[in-house]
């Protein structure tokens, strides 16, 4: 294989390899305590809060929105549910909790409110992680689920109001792009020709130029539906297709009408798609098994991987559902920036597992 990327994919696959090795070498190096890892979440979850409201803020005002839940969603998500982790593991110690839980629960208010005004896909991914989040910290601690009959019933109103609220906002401001309606019935429109297309087209390895929109241009592989952010081959120069400018909305009959595994599947073909989601499920298996690990370290009285447990509580989580919104909801949501997300997100699973292995022997 060239060190310098001939196409889209083996620049996912470096650039996801450059990032192992510097997870892997930070882990090894850096201490990690649970002080530092509580004190990091909870600030960058006053960051994310403060992101989110000017996104927010943009939307309703003349000024263009960023989208910056896509890219920084499943990372405001790990960092609460860190959160939430490290602050059950004190209060386990005796340590009083209960400003922190406060102000935890605010950031996590705000984080629901000003990412679901903005996106319907990461108020769906922030839901479903945090539902999944507390079960593997109840699972962890080996505490009674959180969630009774009345709490999952209660939990489905919040998400029928949640998304019932955006479509009432929607229509009071004459606001088309909130409305989870309309949303669904773009996907009725485009969705069927869109899945007719992909699977008329697509090989076991790569598609067929001829769908393609660059079209006699087109290597039937690696066009350009499936990327890394545009800042980052733009900057380094590669001569990739790409969906630059005007030409970003000609992508969206994969990016946005689509799940992921169509998606991952028409540019890379279905051996692609098959190795990717190997990858995904062999990272959650990982992270399982690491969890099993730290939890038997802490039963036996050792107190220094706490801060890791809490960290792989949270990116766990974080993997997990953006994994599935993104491969079975809606592509964007591991596309670009967010597949950026996605891979770092699972840098910091797969690094812990050296640290382990270093440490046992």
């Amino acid at each position: 294989m060239q060190l310098i990327p001939q196409n889209h994919l083996q620049l996912i696959i470096e650039v996801a390899i450059i990032l192992y090795a510097g997870m892997v070498f930070l882990f090894n190096l850096a201490p990690i305590s649970l002080g530092f890892v509580l004190f990091l979440c909870l600030l960058l979850g006053v960051i994310f809060n403060v992101i989110f409201g000017v996104d927010i803020i943009s939307l309703f005002t003349s000024f263009g929105q960023q989208e910056y839940t896509h890219p920084f969603g499943p990372l405001a998500l790990m960092t609460m549910i860190t959160a939430l982790a490290a602050i059950n593991m004190m209060e386990d110690a005796g340590v009083d909790v209960r400003g922190l839980k406060g102000f935890l629960y605010i950031l996590i208010a705000g984080m629901t409110i000003f990412g679901g005004l903005m996106h319907r896909s990461f108020l769906l991914l922030w839901l479903l992680g945090l539902f999944m989040g507390l079960v593997i910290i109840s699972k962890s601690f080996r505490r009674e689920s959180v969630f009774t009959f009345k709490r999952i019933i209660l939990f489905i109103v919040v998400v029928i109001v949640a998304f019932g609220s955006l479509e009432l906002v929607s229509r009071i401001f004459q606001m088309s792009i909130l409305s989870p309606s309309l949303r669904i019935l773009r996907i009725e429109e485009n969705a069927i020709p869109s899945i007719k297309m992909v699977l008329k087209s697509t090989y076991l390895i790569g598609h067929d130029p001829s769908s393609s929109y660059w079209g006699d241009a087109s290597q039937g592989f690696a066009d350009g539906y499936i990327s890394l952010p545009l800042s980052l081959i733009l900057f380094f120069g590669f001569p990739f297709p790409v969906f630059s400018g005007v030409l970003v909305s000609k992508k969206d009959i994969i990016d946005y009408m689509l799940p992921g595994i169509f998606g991952w599947a028409y540019d890379f073909g279905y051996i692609t798609l098959f190795f990717f989601l190997l990858w995904c499920l062999s990272v959650i298996i990982l992270g399982f098994k690491l969890l099993q690990i730290y939890r038997s370290k802490r039963e036996g009285g050792l107190k220094s991987y706490l801060g890791r447990e809490a960290l792989l509580i949270g990116s766990l989580t974080a993997f997990i559902s953006q994994a599935m919104v993104g491969l079975f909801i809606v592509n964007r949501s591991i596309n670009g920036t967010a597949l950026l997300t996605f891979i770092f997100l699972s840098s910091l699973i797969v690094a812990q597992a050296v640290k382990i292995k270093g440490s046992v022997t």
